[in-house]
């Protein structure tokens, strides 16, 4: 397994083939994540051990939804039994990738919260509603601001860790360093990536529902309601299918790559 480094263009290719791969299969893709979603909202609901279970089950259900990817990519079996396919092999490691992900998150938290006492690590992990003191006086937003540079680098190390644990059998600390290592290689892309997203999910979107509250204002609210729920119903699956357009792009064999 090797990590290429590619050019800035695949940044926006991985949101067009992502969307590509949704359209061939795109009522079961949709369907797997809003049952994900449903499934996180109810284990969610049971204070504190909620958010540890989730964050713990993240990383296989990540793996279930880029092997329903992987399955649509490639024409193979696709049903509502993929959702827990994530599950089936190296589950030690995922379980492991979540608790990682759970300790440096508290830990970020919890150096952000010496810029505001704490207020946005009691609003993440317990959902308390800061003072009006504490947002009047811009703390809280400066603890935000340390608390996204921290964690840039996690996310970097997780973005394909769950895959390099799940599929090819690396150990946690292994699949981290890799992880971070094709995105540091990668930055190019993932900025123009990340730019792609802005305008697919926020400009195009606000472009659309402003001229449609213009030429129909009686039932703008209405339309702007069903919208959205299109529009996200469209644009999570296709994000999710893009995670696994871009592995599929950085991450290549050892043989393949000699090949190359």
């Amino acid at each position: 397994m090797q990590a290429l480094t590619l050019n800035t263009a695949h940044g926006w290719r991985w949101l067009t083939e992502g969307f590509r791969i949704f359209r061939k299969n795109h009522l079961m893709l949709t369907f797997l994540v809003v049952s994900y979603w449903m499934l996180m909202a109810i284990v969610n609901v049971i204070p504190m051990i909620g958010t540890v279970v989730t964050t713990l089950c993240i990383p296989a259900f990540s793996v279930s939804l880029m092997n329903a990817c992987r399955n649509i990519d490639k024409g193979g079996p696709l049903g509502p039994q993929t959702l827990f396919s994530g599950f089936q092999k190296n589950l030690r490691a995922l379980i492991t990738l979540g608790a990682i992900y759970l300790a440096a998150t508290v830990g970020i938290l919890a150096v952000s919260s010496l810029a505001d006492d704490g207020a946005l690590m009691r609003l993440m992990l317990a959902g308390h509603k800061p003072d009006e003191a504490v947002l009047a006086s811009g703390e809280l937003m400066r603890a935000l601001q340390v608390a996204l540079i921290l964690l840039c680098p996690l996310i970097m190390a997780y973005w394909y860790a769950p895959i390099l644990a799940s599929w090819h059998g690396l150990s946690p600390g292994k699949a981290l360093f890799f992880s971070f290592v094709a995105c540091a290689r990668n930055w190019r892309a993932f900025l123009v990536y990340s730019l792609a997203i802005v305008v697919a999910a926020t400009v195009l979107p606000g472009l659309l529902l402003g001229t449609l509250a213009a030429l129909l204002p009686d039932g703008a609210a209405l339309l702007t309601v069903l919208l959205t729920v299109v529009l996200i119903l469209i644009l999570a699956p296709t994000l999710f299918a893009s995670f696994y357009v871009s592995y599929r792009d950085v991450f290549v064999s050892s043989d393949t790559a000699s090949d190359a």
